[in-house]
């Protein structure tokens, strides 16, 4: 794969995530040093700093909506919109699939004969089993499909928002195929460091749906709950911060995340019980008085969190 700084690359989907991609890679940091480790059978690296510096020598997008095509290139976020991408796949060395997991399906069933050859694809779906096996069973052998996750968001969705989302020191997950060239899964882990990631991982798609589970899709799940629960709009003028943290996420996409809770729907309810022993447990021990019991159980709860966070 040849340097990104002489690369055509092309965003599929300018919306929230696409849009905040074309931003990162609008003006990439100069290549950090990076440190790789293997922790669980996961491959691990580890982003350096980046400085600021060139990035794609042509950025491209196409989207259906002509809105956000519109303003992308009023900011010089883009150099071209396209409203298909017929005209524009051929170009491009590197492609960004920021869609939903049946519509990129769709979108690759659609315009798989239109990809330059030899191109590098990646996607942003937030579920990889289903998206693995269709690329292993239908990708043209002339390209190379490495999926992707960028674990970073915001709760405004749009192109109108994506400058709000944070990409710095956040996670990147990759669950590369056994045909991926080792070249270009080089290449495409350091454009991700250099776009503001802090940390690859590098993971089967299994293990991917079975983590993610737990750490976005329970999360909102707990988060709509939570709301579904209270009908007093009013009620944050009781709220000190907790609350706001906790149900920040409530506000979503409605149709993603629909999707990606059924699609992943056995690892997900596999979760959601999980977390429900978890809850009946605490519930006992307030129902019973057991304070000692409830204040070992937290000390326990504290101290596994803070051993999470290296």
């Amino acid at each position: 794969m040849k340097p990104i700084e002489d690369c055509v690359v092309g965003i599929v989907g300018l919306g929230l995530m696409g849009g905040a991609i074309a931003m990162a890679l609008r003006n990439c940091g100069a290549l950090a040093k990076n440190s790789n480790t293997v922790i669980g059978g996961s491959s691990i690296t580890a982003c350096g700093a980046a400085s600021s510096g060139a990035g794609a020598a042509r950025l491209l997008a196409c989207d259906t909506d002509s809105e956000p095509l519109k303003a992308a290139l009023a900011e010089g976020v883009i150099d071209e919109g396209f409203p298909s991408p017929e005209n524009m796949l051929p170009r491009c060395d590197l492609v960004f699939l920021c869609l939903n997991p049946s519509t990129l399906l769709r979108f690759l069933d659609t315009w798989m004969p239109a990809f330059k050859p030899g191109a590098l694809i990646t996607d942003i779906a937030g579920i990889k089993g289903n998206i693995v096996d269709a690329v292993e069973k239908n990708l043209r052998s002339d390209l190379d499909f490495i999926p992707g996750h960028p674990m970073a968001g915001a709760e405004k969705g749009s192109f109108g928002g994506a400058k709000n989302v944070n990409f710095h020191g956040k996670n990147y997950i990759l669950t590369p195929l056994k045909r991926n060239k080792s070249e270009n899964l080089e290449f495409l882990k350091a454009l991700i460091c250099r776009m503001g990631f802090g940390r690859v991982t590098e993971t089967t798609a299994e293990e991917h749906d079975h983590k993610i589970a737990f750490t976005s899709q329970l999360c909102h799940v707990i988060a709509a709950a939570l709301i579904d629960c209270e009908s007093d709009t009013g009620i944050t003028r009781f709220g000190g911060g907790s609350f706001e943290d906790l149900t920040r996420i409530a506000m979503l996409n409605a149709p993603m995340w629909t999707e990606l809770f059924l699609e992943n729907r056995k690892e997900l309810l596999a979760r959601i019980e999980q977390f429900e022993k978890s809850l009946d447990k605490l519930k006992n021990y307030i129902v019973s008085g057991e304070e000692a019991s409830l204040q070992e159980n937290l000390r326990q709860v504290r101290e596994r969190r803070t051993a999470m966070n290296g």
